[in-house]
């Protein structure tokens, strides 16, 4: 990556800025976006700031703000090498529990977010004829369960997005990879937006399976740089995300069983 452009949105917090750390370390500059203004500089501080880390606030549900932050990138460093869409948000909650609001913020930022990225730095790449785009999806893209009915229709449509992206550039000599990892220790349950009888139970609930899980978002980071330099097209990270795909594998369709026998409760016939 040392002298490579690397473009990283969520980048203030969790795993965008621990793969901020990643690639900064590698000698990558940056163009970094959040729209948590303040978090993103101080990142851009602890990087060392200076001409080869670009720091813009910008909110990828906003297509204009997408597109002068590609703008700026490209006339502060150049075209992109790698794309990194790491900006997620979560909502949690059974299908009947979320308004139509909620779907539309998951789908906006975890769908729309990646899409508005590529579709604003992914021509200069295409026309240069190299480069990299990694999206951030997560273990719920391969099978989900009720509480988590927005995330992860979300989830599984960035992947599928994603599939779609190595097909269509793989002549164009761009690639692509998808990384889903697990239960990830970062700040995404303390914005989440949780809906239900029972919201702080449910909250409290997900906050227990990442304190017992703690998958440090360093290791996703890692995984992502990985995925980046040896175009390796799909990475799970973490024990959940791994067993969930054979699961999905073995019995397409039937990961409610699993999820329902880890809950204490017996699988219907």
């Amino acid at each position: 990556m040392r002298g490579r452009v690397a473009v990283v949105t969520g980048a203030a917090s969790g795993i965008g800025r621990a793969t901020a750390r990643a690639l900064h370390a590698r000698g990558a500059a940056l163009a970094l976006c959040d729209l948590d203004a303040p978090a993103l500089e101080r990142v851009a501080l602890e990087l060392g700031g200076g001409p080869r880390v670009l720091a813009l606030a910008a909110d990828v549900t906003r297509e204009d703000q997408v597109e002068r932050f590609a703008e700026a990138t490209r006339g502060e460093l150049g075209v992109p090498d790698l794309l990194v869409a790491a900006a997620g948000v979560l909502v949690l909650g059974s299908f009947a529990a979320t308004p139509l609001e909620d779907w539309e913020h998951a789908l906006d930022v975890n769908l729309k977010g990646p899409v508005r990225l590529c579709r604003a730095c992914l021509p200069g790449m295409v026309a240069r004829g190299r480069g990299h785009v990694v999206t951030v999806a997560s273990a719920a893209a391969f099978a989900t369960q009720s509480e988590l009915t927005a995330y992860g229709a979300t989830k599984h449509a960035l992947l599928g997005l994603s599939q779609a992206l190595m097909d269509e550039l793989e002549p164009s000599g761009v690639g692509v990879s998808v990384v889903c990892p697990g239960f990830v220790d970062t700040p995404i349950l303390e914005r989440a937006r949780v809906r239900g009888d029972d919201p702080e139970g449910l909250r409290r609930k997900a906050a227990e399976l990442l304190r017992r899980r703690r998958l440090p978002p360093e290791r996703v980071a890692d995984s992502i740089v990985r995925a980046a330099e040896r175009g390796i097209p799909l990475v799970t990270v973490g024990l959940e995300a791994q067993a969930l795909q054979l699961f999905e594998r073995a019995l397409p369709g039937r990961a409610a069983v699993l999820f329902r026998l880890v809950r204490g409760r017996r699988p219907r016939t």
